[in-house]
């Protein structure tokens, strides 16, 4: 993150205004919808959908990415807890080479809130809206403006953390663990070294410029090692299908 945007999301006051303004027409199940992972090379884009309980205040929400991970840790528990309800959803690189970031990141958010019971009535969404047939709200920078939205990015991105930390002990070349697939020198240099894993996204330039062909190109020709490719591909449908299940 640049340091003038976090200056600026710094500055943002998260509140309950626009939950407030939802409210005010009628709505009753108001839910906050945000993705994490759309900048990262490696693994799924994550979103949520949470719908706080007005009786039940939750201090400290803001935008994910100016908590530190144990504070994150800490709020994702108090939201599930403490929330009407809420749901994620994962969309895996391979559809992310498919349909492009941009088309995954609508697709997570619709499927997280699909998944909602009860379902909501009125979405507040960080800068974007999906196809969805109730009133919604496009909100630039929301999740440091909306608390229900800020929720909604909190438990995505400590979901989506989990889910990519678990494959550093599969891909430790990488630095999954601390970077969790997003572009740090540790992780670009191991691209321009060994090439990318089957779990890499093909369509992002770090990836698909790497001079190191990806392994699971040998196994779709034929390669003799191909149990060993299959075997990792199975692994991953197995955690995606345990993330979305959530």
């Amino acid at each position: 993150m640049s340091a003038a945007k976090l200056r600026l999301l710094k500055k943002l006051r998260c509140t309950l205004k626009f939950e407030k303004l939802a409210w005010a027409t009628g709505a009753t199940l108001v839910a906050g919808v945000d993705e994490v992972g759309r900048g990262s090379l490696f693994g799924p884009v994550v979103a949520a959908a949470v719908i706080l309980d007005p009786s039940q205040r939750i201090r400290g929400l803001r935008d994910s990415k100016l908590l530190p991970a144990e504070r994150r840790e800490e709020l994702a528990i108090r939201i599930r807890e403490r929330a009407i309800a809420w749901s994620i959803a994962a969309v895996d690189a391979a559809r992310i080479d498919q349909i492009n970031i941009y088309h995954a990141s609508r697709m997570a958010m619709l499927q997280a809130v699909q998944q909602l019971a009860p379902s909501a009535n009125h979405l507040l969404i960080d800068a974007m809206r999906i196809d969805y047939d109730v009133p919604q709200r496009a909100i630039i920078h929301g999740d440091a403006l909306s608390v229900s939205i800020a929720a909604a990015s909190i438990i995505a991105k400590v979901e989506r953390d989990r889910m990519v930390a678990t494959w550093d002990p599969v891909f430790p070349i990488y630095g999954l663990a601390s970077n969790k697939g997003y572009s740090t020198p540790r992780h670009l240099s191991a691209l321009r070294e060994c090439g990318p894993s089957p779990l890499h996204r093909q369509s992002f330039a770090p990836v698909w410029s790497a001079p190191v062909p990806q392994g699971v190109l040998s196994f779709m020709e034929g390669d003799p090692e191909a149990a060993l490719t299959e075997e990792i591909l199975s692994d991953a449908e197995i955690l995606s299908d345990e993330a979305i299940a959530l």
